[in-house]
């Protein structure tokens, strides 16, 4: 079923959900618009209508949800067709494409620039550079994907940042790399977002740090500047607003999320790689299962670790969600971790302390993120101890 909502929830401007599943249901219909960068959801009871705005993986999982357990239609439309998925009583999808009579008939140029935070048409230097963009501002025709990944990438930080009240806001980028992305984090928050930034990116590498301070200069991005260094013990230039950490291989990632939480930052992205650490460590009796072949293994070990730095990070007061996200480089889908500043309640944390607790146990494993935060001599002690 996933397969078919993700297909209906990127290609649709309009989705009615409708026949729900049992009388006893809150709600009669549920209508979803989409707007410029999020959708919005109209959901109807007898009396009333409830609104609530989500991004593209919320609405994904909130219509996934909705299939299994609440209704038996969902019609979606697009600008040519309508698509309409249907679950019998037994649970089981069936899914249809059927042609609009009046379908309208639009040039993908005025849909691609009509859907996308950086707009084509405009030159943005770093996607000149890239290959993405012509000199003239339009997108070289082969390399499209790249830009909707891209556009994705800007789409899972405007969730957050368009409501953000602050004047000026400062980023660290932990393993930056070439700083493809940290170019366009630049130009999207200084130029759609007309948010003044100070951006700091980290590497180990002398010759890439070389490289993209050449580059910022180029650009003109003064308050952007690249250091080497190391992300463990790394000291912030100024207090942290922003967290970003692509790729930082294995344990660099529980780094960077602790130095975020002790700087006590505001946002964090972090999209990890390599997990290696709670793969050397995984053992279970119990469940031999799933350590016995090394595939599945590798695959559940950086699961699982992912899992316990998203639960951490919400027993450290942060809204954590773990999203989907596709390299630039490579076809092969990432997980990102997108966490916030939140209020969560004691109890919360508690129960999502002992799930990490829980898994530990079983598997034996000593996540390098959990010990850091259990040293701590700070805030995230306390944290911790009240919640075992």
């Amino acid at each position: 079923m996933r397969e078919y909502i993700e297909a209906i929830a990127e290609s649709c401007r309009k989705l009615i959900i409708s026949k729900p599943a049992t009388k006893q249901e809150e709600y009669r219909k549920i209508i979803v618009q989409k707007k410029e960068t999020f959708f919005q959801m109209e959901k109807y009871t007898d009396k009333q209508v409830f609104h609530e705005n989500l991004s593209v993986e919320e609405l994904e999982t909130a219509l996934e949800e909705l299939m299994q357990n609440h209704f038996r239609q969902l019609n979606g439309f697009d600008i040519e067709a309508e698509h309409i998925l249907l679950v019998s009583k037994k649970g089981v999808p069936s899914y249809k494409k059927k042609k609009l009579q009046n379908a309208v008939n639009e040039t993908a140029t005025h849909n691609r620039k009509k859907n996308y935070l950086l707009e084509e048409g405009k030159v943005i230097p770093p996607l000149v550079d890239m290959g993405i963009f012509t000199a003239e501002g339009k997108i070289v025709r082969t390399m499209y994907d790249k830009f909707k990944q891209i556009n994705r990438f800007v789409e899972i930080i405007d969730d957050y940042v368009k409501d953000c009240k602050k004047e000026k806001l400062h980023i660290i980028d932990f393993g930056c790399g070439k700083s493809y992305l940290t170019f366009i984090m630049y130009y999207y928050f200084t130029e759609v977002r007309k948010i003044p930034v100070e951006i700091v990116g980290l590497d180990l590498k002398k010759d890439v740090i070389e490289k993209c301070n050449q580059a910022a200069k180029k650009y003109g991005y003064d308050t952007l500047h690249f250091e080497l260094g190391d992300i463990n013990g790394y000291k912030a230039p100024f207090p942290v607003d922003i967290v970003v950490s692509l790729h930082a291989c294995d344990t660099a990632t529980d780094f960077a999320l602790y130095n975020a939480i002790s700087w006590d930052a505001e946002m964090i992205f972090s999209v990890p790689c390599c997990q290696h650490e709670l793969n050397e460590q995984m053992e279970s009796e119990k469940l031999h299962l799933m350590t016995r072949y090394g595939i599945i293994k590798e695959r559940f070990a950086a699961l699982t670790t992912d899992a316990i730095r998203a639960n951490l990070l919400e027993c450290c007061g942060y809204k954590s969600q773990v999203l989907e996200f596709v390299d630039l480089s490579h076809t092969p889908k990432n997980l990102l971790i997108r966490a916030r500043k939140a209020k969560i309640s004691k109890e919360h944390k508690q129960k999502l302390l002992k799930e990490v607790d829980a898994m530990c146990e079983e598997f034996q494993l000593k996540p390098l993120l959990y010990g850091l935060l259990q040293v701590d001599e700070g805030r995230n002690t306390d944290a911790f101890r009240t919640g075992k």
